[in-house]
């Protein structure tokens, strides 16, 4: 699902860290952004959010019925570096991929939500695969990047890949023995928690030794407890989502997924969307992001009416938060198929059009033979196989302030926060 760092929220946290680092550390000078490939949706610096804007605008196309462009698939399939790992974006696709390429779980897990979901690249889609296999931490969870600890986000977005790829996460496990599903639910609340309010949610990473709840791995682990992912089609029946009942019985990912269900439902109903609290900000403002993220969840989980208020306030309240933004526009798209609702009428904005005017112009015309006689060929990356590369300090000083605060879904990428 959307579980994702953003630009912006990067280059805010690193300032942030900058001010309290040695000299040594000294912010670099900043880089010329890159040139705008033609096949890439979007005109904003794609170097965090690449392939994650491409695959869901992809997935989002798919899912209402226009053909991409065959630029737009054979942009995302020339990302793939040649032991399957994706990064957040390679100016240069046609160097090979190397230990200096930060490779991502995020981007490799939508990139083969994706790529599955056009069909016709089985040989990527199991190469991403196996490469999220081959960098599972012990306790079964995934971090953002290779090495680092395993996250209540990203752990879950690994998961909807896996189960999209054909693997069951049940039998993904670790050398230490432990599951995919294991990772998955030691980062749910339970019935100890406190607020109430928050039991049944699930947290991002501990912090201070408490995992906070975060409604962004919340929704992002109910689409993994259900073997889904962010393309959900409506369902046929509607009950009210219901929180975590206690004392709780043994957990499962169904279970757990409902309990999860039944908090973001609650935590929607106060101001009928959610909030996040931005550094240095006195006040909360209105998660757009996570708002959509939580519809889709409460949709996937049979609980649409539980998402309706919300969602009339994402018809009335998105279209500044989404114009000329791909990875927005298709996370609304799919908020609209997830419930049933019309995507060319999303209160005054027609998401498709929107969508499609952001990307190569011919989606429309594209044709299933033309789309795979542009993807044939394989990436441009050579033979050589970069493994788990190590995280750049510059990385690391971003993530690392980023995993404190609030920061919600900013322009493209979201990094779960608390």
């Amino acid at each position: 699902m959307n579980v994702h760092r953003s630009a912006a929220a990067l280059v805010a946290s690193a300032v942030l860290c900058v001010g309290a680092a040695p000299a040594a550390l000294a912010a670099p000078s900043p880089s010329p952004a890159p040139v705008i490939p033609s096949g890439l949706f979007g005109k904003g610096d794609p170097t965090f959010d690449g392939v994650w804007r491409q695959s869901f605008a992809l997935l989002a196309q798919q899912a209402v019925g226009v053909r991409p462009a065959p630029q737009a698939v054979g942009w995302l399939t020339g990302q793939q570096c040649a032991n399957g790992a994706f990064a957040a974006f390679r100016a240069d696709s046609g160097a090979a991929c190397d230990a200096n390429t930060v490779l991502d779980t995020n981007a490799t897990a939508v990139a083969v939500q994706a790529l599955r979901a056009l069909g016709g690249h089985d040989a990527a889609v199991k190469k991403g695969a196996d490469w999220l296999k081959s960098v599972q931490n012990e306790d079964g969870g995934w971090p953002y990047n290779p090495g680092a600890p395993s996250e209540g986000s990203s752990t879950p977005l690994v998961i909807s890949a896996l189960v999209a790829a054909g693997e069951k996460p049940a039998d993904v496990k670790s050398k230490a023995g432990k599951s995919a599903y294991d990772a998955l639910l030691s980062f749910q609340l339970g019935c100890a928690t406190e607020p109430a309010a928050d039991r049944g949610a699930f947290g991002y990473q501990l912090q201070d030794g408490k995992l906070p709840a975060n409604a962004g791995a919340s929704a992002a682990s109910v689409l993994a407890g259900l073997g889904t992912g962010p393309v959900v089609a409506p369902a046929a029946t509607d009950t009210p989502a219901a929180a975590l009942e206690c004392p709780a019985g043994a957990k499962d990912p169904a279970a757990a997924a409902q309990a999860s269900a039944g908090y973001l439902a609650e935590a929607l109903k106060k101001d009928g969307h959610l909030v996040v609290k931005t550094p240095g900000a006195e006040t909360v403002t209105a998660d757009v992001g996570n708002t959509a993220d939580a519809v889709i969840a409460l949709a996937a989980a049979g609980h649409k009416q539980s998402a309706a208020g919300a969602l009339e306030w994402l018809k009335a309240n998105s279209a500044e938060w989404s114009k000329g933004n791909p990875a927005a526009l298709a996370t609304l798209v799919l908020t609209a198929h997830a419930t049933g609702t019309d995507p060319k009428a999303f209160g005054a904005t027609d998401l498709v059009a929107a969508l499609n005017a952001t990307g190569p112009s011919d989606a429309a015309a594209a044709t299933p033979q033309q789309s795979a006689a542009a993807d044939a060929g394989p990436s441009a990356d050579s033979a050589k196989d970069s493994g788990s590369s190590p995280i750049g300090i510059w990385w690391i000083v971003g993530l690392g302030a980023v995993a404190g605060v609030g920061i919600g879904f900013v322009m493209s990428r979201r990094k779960q926060q608390p």
